[in-house]
């Protein structure tokens, strides 16, 4: 059984999934295994990996397109290794990127999963994560709120974390990885490797944040998962019913200058809800 399994979900990317694949294979840490998960793409995705990689570590496993949340849970359940690992088909690992990690979570037993710095490239220009993107290691679920902070191309969990997390909400086109890591979070620590060992290519066409605008619809959703959770303890139910207030009133004002009436009635009523309940708890919210 290998120790890391890796969990590439990708969807008609053939120009740049391939680049992906490579930088798993040539990680320096070799006890690995590696399973594409082809979520319905057209472009013979599947086939040219095939050709491409003859490594026996990887196996390649199409379905119907269902989206990438359960392209990766599919990715997992496939796999058997200790470590889980995720890299979305659009970004890249430098060579180093899982033994730095499992030196860290060897040193650290504490953390059941880490996540490192990011570097990005953007149109064809490198840049650096902006001050709000900041990242944190510990216990952070409140540095998690306001937007997600970890990438999934980034992270390394115990399978038993990720399983009793219940993997990816597959109902949610967009923002499944805010959602999973704010469960994450308030249940355990995270370690922060301080490098930059993942490539994040953005500004590309087929990326889920530019298919669906208003992503804080998605969030509130997410939210409210949160603080419907029992296990979660009530100082941090208040902090995501705050941040769930602020984020719906974005969203009704925004459906509002786009004439979108229902829509802004739904995240109004939600964002009362959410302050009604603060109320409850003893919470003094700041929206």
């Amino acid at each position: 059984m290998p120790r890391v399994s890796v969990v590439i979900p990708t969807r008609d990317r053939l120009g740049l999934v391939g680049e992906a694949v490579a930088s798993v294979l040539a990680q320096t840490f070799p006890d690995l295994e590696l399973v594409v998960v082809d979520d319905g793409s057209t472009d013979g995705t599947a086939e040219h990996l095939a050709r491409r990689f003859p490594d026996p570590r990887l196996r390649l496993v199409v379905q119907e397109n269902r989206g990438a949340s359960a392209a990766r849970n599919r990715g997992a359940a496939e796999t058997s290794g200790e470590w889980l690992a995720f890299l979305d088909s659009d970004d890249l690992w430098r060579p180093e990127k899982l033994e730095r990690q499992l030196a860290a979570l060897d040193a650290h037993p504490e953390f059941p999963a880490a996540y490192t710095e990011e570097v990005w490239y953007r149109r064809g220009r490198w840049a650096n994560p902006r001050k709000i993107h900041a990242k944190h290691s510990g216990w952070i679920f409140e540095r998690c709120l306001p937007l997600c902070i970890i990438s999934p191309s980034s992270v390394i969990l115990r399978r038993e974390v990720f399983e009793e997390l219940g993997g990816f909400d597959e109902s949610l086109p967009a923002c499944e990885d805010y959602d999973l890591w704010l469960r994450l979070t308030a249940r355990h620590p995270v370690l922060l490797v301080r490098e930059r060992l993942i490539v994040k290519r953005n500004g590309h066409s087929g990326q889920l944040s530019q298919a669906h605008f208003g992503l804080d619809r998605f969030r509130v959703r997410a939210l409210w998962k949160v603080a419907h959770d029992p296990e979660v303890p009530d100082d941090l139910r208040a902090k995501a019913l705050e941040t769930l207030a602020a984020k719906a009133r974005v969203v009704a004002q925004g459906a509002r200058k786009r004439g979108a009436r229902q829509r802004a009635e739904v995240f109004e009523h939600s964002r009362r809800e959410a302050l009604a309940w603060l109320g409850r708890i003893g919470s003094k919210p700041s929206s």
